[in-house]
């Protein structure tokens, strides 16, 4: 797993230099940056990291060690990550907030479970003087900065994609809309971006918000959309990300349904990444972990020591009780049977023997995959 990080981030390092300057550059040439009154800090340094759950497999796998790696390098190995996951909890979340203020951590990253129910959090970090880089996910409250991806362009990628894999029967094809949970801010914005490319020319058949992102729940979901629709009446599925299209995928095989129709993902996950290479899933979105992990570090790190982030942030968003946040948005790829060598292989986060391994060595051998 080290080695695979330490690939992903080297090959992600040469391709981002203009969304991500190294921190330690910037700590150097920023110090005379830093805010009036603000505590001048070193590299001892305890930063929290609270990511939201455990379902998806990027926080666990990828997210957390590109993190902590990168706070390391940052800080000459002198930091100490506290860590936690949510596990899709709320009131977790919360109680971990309070376990990482009593520890009197220097700086917090935070991927939100809830993006408004953290509020209060934020604002008791916050009164603490504990900056808080809001991550992946644009939480409420007094946060510090933001990064993510672009996550309406994330939407219209898929959106884009969908259509393509219609062709011809796009325009009026009846599909099922398959979007994430409405706490995650996120889902909405996928949403909202696939919207702006598919309204007006395909029918919403039957659209979900898909309780806690859960494959289980996206599954009831799809169920319930064949019975009432018909399983010869689905053209299409757009599905927020791969999970849930694992589940959406087995439920469609179950009802005898042949061919699949065409169905979106996102996260690039291992099994998603498998399924298009069967067949069975037509895309995934493409989100470059390493290069969103790293500035995530880059801030927190600036932020505990009391520097601006001038040089690391280059445009700003609001949220609903803060304007003007630094942030910085990584930009995605959609990811099909075609690009597959050129994305998570050649950025180091799945190898061929991973994707190829088994049953799935005569597919891969069927595109060219090898």
């Amino acid at each position: 797993m080290n080695t695979r990080m330490r690939r992903a981030a080297v090959a992600v390092a040469a391709t981002t230099m203009a969304i991500s300057l190294a921190a330690c550059g910037s700590a150097k040439e920023s110090g005379d940056k830093a805010e009036q009154g603000s505590e001048k800090k070193g590299n001892d340094l305890k930063i929290g990291l609270l990511l939201p759950e455990n379902q998806t497999a990027r926080y666990e796998k990828f997210d957390r060690p590109i993190i902590e790696k990168k706070i390391g390098e940052l800080t000459d190995g002198k930091a100490k990550v506290i860590y936690a996951n949510a596990k899709q909890d709320a009131p977790t979340q919360a109680q971990q907030i309070d376990t990482m203020i009593t520890n009197k951590v220097d700086a917090l990253i935070v991927g939100a479970v809830d993006a408004k129910a953290i509020e209060n959090s934020i604002k008791k970090a916050k009164a603490e003087g504990i900056p808080v880089v809001a991550f992946d996910r644009l939480a409420e409250g007094p946060i510090d900065a933001y990064t993510s991806f672009d996550n309406e362009e994330v939407g219209r990628a898929q959106g884009t994609a969908l259509l393509e894999a219609l062709g011809d029967k796009a325009d009026g094809a009846q599909i099922v809309m398959m979007n994430g949970a409405i706490t995650d801010p996120n889902a909405a914005l996928f949403k909202k971006g696939a919207k702006s490319v598919l309204d007006g020319k395909v029918k919403y058949g039957k659209e979900y918000d898909t309780k806690e992102w859960k494959p289980e729940n996206a599954n009831a979901n799809m169920e319930a959309a064949i019975t009432a629709l018909g399983k010869d009446k689905i053209a299409g599925v757009y599905s927020a990300n791969d999970g849930m299209a694992g589940g959406i995928i087995t439920a469609l095989k179950a009802a005898g349904i042949s061919p699949l129709p065409p169905v979106t993902g996102q996260d690039a996950e291992l099994a998603g990444v498998q399924r298009i290479v069967t067949g069975e899933q037509f895309m995934s979105v493409y989100k470059s972990y390493p290069a969103e992990g790293v500035v995530a570090a880059e801030m927190a790190v600036a932020l505990a020591k009391g520097e601006k982030l001038d040089s690391i942030a280059t445009s700003k968003v609001d949220n609903a009780s803060q304007k003007g946040i630094p942030t910085v948005l990584v930009p995605v790829i959609s990811l099909t049977k075609d690009n597959i060598k050129d994305t998570v292989v050649k950025d180091g986060i799945w190898t061929l023997d991973e994707i190829c391994s088994g049953k799935y060595k005569a597919s891969c051998d069927k595109i060219g995959l090898k």
